[in-house]
């Protein structure tokens, strides 16, 4: 295996892990345990006491339900991320398997004594529910209650609901599972390297390391495609039959809902982004010429334009740089992000058994959020934890409107990340005069965008045709995945980069397709709006960070149109996304 514990020590993150204890003191502590008996407990206590009632409630009532059920919420959500966090830096024990498993358990079957409440309040009459929620005592729950009846079109019979619920452990949450540890164990090529260390070569500049890494990840998919394009064939097929059970008019109807913007808007976002694709192409022309090659492959995607400082910043030097971006912004956010640091939120060395990528995971309002990385060291890197933290600072802020308010809706979760990492970008370029670094610095933010925007859009492409080919096919080969991967790659690229016959099981190893289908055009929505966001902050000045904070403070409490009204924003205009797109082609521009 590669020398992954002294580049951990060279960076200084071997000790940089997260203290799971803020939640629970073990994994088999007395704490834990009774948290899991109280959950059961209640749970039946709210199904007897309740359940058959809710249409027969006063607003008072209500609220008094609503109040039970959020706690018991949260006290499942702390047992769910302990179980979580504690099995996604560990994916092959067996114990932490296991006790990951019963948390999900316990929710499941929590979720089944309680799914009364959604059920049995979106069958009653919209002329009393307008009533209940226009009474004041029921205002801390407001948005909550009526965002719960966007879904009552498509829900069903609460016997059919508790066996989607028990049978989710063996569906969708099952292969899931399999997933992680498919990925989780594999090791590539004869350095048996994992695959968080093979995708950081693929930014290596010396071209022959980007093409090994390639292949090695290539022949590692490969030996795995049999297992890989079942589970991808199992999940398509399993949000087939629920989107047929729900009557969703389409596979994306059901995220959009959940997102609370209209398909109409979707589709213009996706018609905007689609219709610049030309803005990749150039850049990468451009790319071409600089890295003086006669062809563009797609391992070469990433590799460093000449001019950036092949440097690897430890970990105190990150900390440094992110902290300094979020501090010309505001002491506020500076603050709120070094907490993550000083008090063990994040957990980032690489290591065996560890999930390659990063998240930040917003666990529950009464605790704090935590943050996972593989810290490598890399330019690339320090943008991850910026972006990281970003959620994390969000998390933070919304945290303030309780468990059920403070979910952020999708499309506004990225929001926060992706402007901490063009704060960080912004602050840093304001450093450089040589103007080779400079192009090489911009080039470097513009992957950053084109991964966010134009890369997710095509992915969202290639989902797209994976769930509608499921429907209209059946099972699909992963010949005929990998068709639809390479098709909807190459509209992005055109001619501006080659993709081998090698790159075509690349969607294999992507857990967003799995995890939450529909999820990733929420990433080019949230870089467009950022974007949009920054461009106002240049006009404004400080009296727009007052707004920006009360923006991430609210979290879930509105609808995404709602939240940005301050900001003059409507979702449906596409003039609005093409804003982004302006500031995207000035970058291209420049670096031409």
């Amino acid at each position: 295996m590669s020398d992954t514990p002294n580049l951990n020590e060279q960076l200084g993150v071997s000790s940089i892990v997260w203290r799971l204890s803020d939640l629970y003191p073990a994994a088999d502590s007395k704490l834990l345990k009774d948290d899991r008996t109280w959950c059961e407990t209640e749970a039946t206590a709210i199904h007897d006491e309740f359940r058959g009632r809710v249409k027969t409630l006063e607003a008072g009532e209500i609220f008094a339900l609503v109040k039970r059920l959020e706690e018991l919420e949260v006290k499942i959500g702390s047992l769910a991320t302990y179980g979580f966090l504690n099995f996604i830096t560990q994916v092959g024990d067996s114990a932490a398997s296991a006790l990951y498993q019963m948390v999900q358990e316990l929710a499941n079957a929590c979720a089944t004594k309680t799914i009364f409440f959604k059920l049995e309040w979106n069958t009653i009459d919209e002329d009393r529910a307008k009533a209940l929620v226009r009474d004041e005592v029921l205002a801390p729950y407001r948005h909550y209650l009526t965002s719960m009846r966007r879904f009552r079109p498509h829900q069903l019979a609460e016997g059919e609901e508790k066996i989607l619920i028990e049978t989710n452990l063996v569906g969708r949450s099952g292969w899931n599972t399999l997933f992680e540890k498919v990925i989780g164990h594999l090791r590539f090529g004869d350095k048996l390297r994992t695959e968080e260390e093979l995708l950081s070569e693929l930014y290596h500049p010396d071209r022959e390391v980007r093409k090994e890494a390639a292949g090695d990840l290539t022949d590692g998919l490969g030996k795995n495609n049999h297992i890989l394009t079942h589970i991808y064939n199992t999940l398509a097929a399993d949000k087939m039959i629920s989107d047929r059970l729900r009557s969703y008019p389409s596979w994306i109807s059901s995220m959009n809902l959940s997102n609370q913007v209209d398909d109409a808007t979707v589709d213009t976002l996706i018609e905007v982004v689609t219709g610049r694709y030309e803005l990749v192409q150039r850049y990468y022309r451009v790319k071409r010429d600089l890295l003086e090659l006669d062809t563009l492959f797609d391992y070469d995607r990433y590799a460093p334009v000449p001019g950036l400082p092949d440097k690897k910043f430890s970990w105190d030097e990150c900390r440094a740089i992110v902290l300094k971006g979020f501090g010309a912004f505001s002491p506020r956010m500076e603050g709120a992000a070094d907490r993550f640091f000083t008090e063990s939120w994040i957990h980032a060395p690489v290591q065996q058994g560890k999930r390659g990528g990063a998240f930040a995971h917003p666990c529950v309002p009464s605790v704090h959020p935590y943050i996972m990385v593989n810290y490598t060291g890399t330019a690339r890197d320090v943008s991850t934890v910026a972006h990281e933290l970003g959620h994390g600072v969000h998390q933070v802020l919304a945290a303030e409107q309780g468990y059920y308010n403070g979910n952020t809706p999708l499309v506004l979760a990225e929001t926060a990340s992706v402007f901490a990492e063009f704060l960080v970008f912004q602050a840093q370029l304001k450093l450089i005069d040589d103007d080779h670094q400079r192009r090489a610095f911009i080039c470097q933010k513009l992957e950053s965008i084109f991964a966010t925007v134009f890369r997710q859009v095509a992915m969202n492409r290639f989902e797209h045709l994976m769930h509608e080919g499921r429907r209209e096919r059946g099972e699909l080969s992963s010949e005929t995945l990998s068709e639809f991967w390479l098709q909807t790659q190459q509209e992005m690229f055109g001619d501006a980069v080659t993709l081998r016959d090698e790159y075509r099981i690349w969607w294999s190893y992507i857990p967003h397709f799995l995890h939450t289908p529909g999820y990733v055009y929420s990433y080019a929505f949230g870089e467009l709006l950022v974007l949009a966001l920054y461009n106002i902050y240049q006009r404004q000045g400080d009296s727009f960070i007052p707004a920006y904070f009360d923006l991430l403070a609210a979290g879930g409490s509105a609808t995404p149109q709602e939240l940005l009204s301050a900001f003059g924003i409507s979702l449906s205009d596409a003039k609005f996304w093409q804003q982004g797109m302006e500031v995207i082609e000035a970058l291209v521009a420049e670096v031409e």
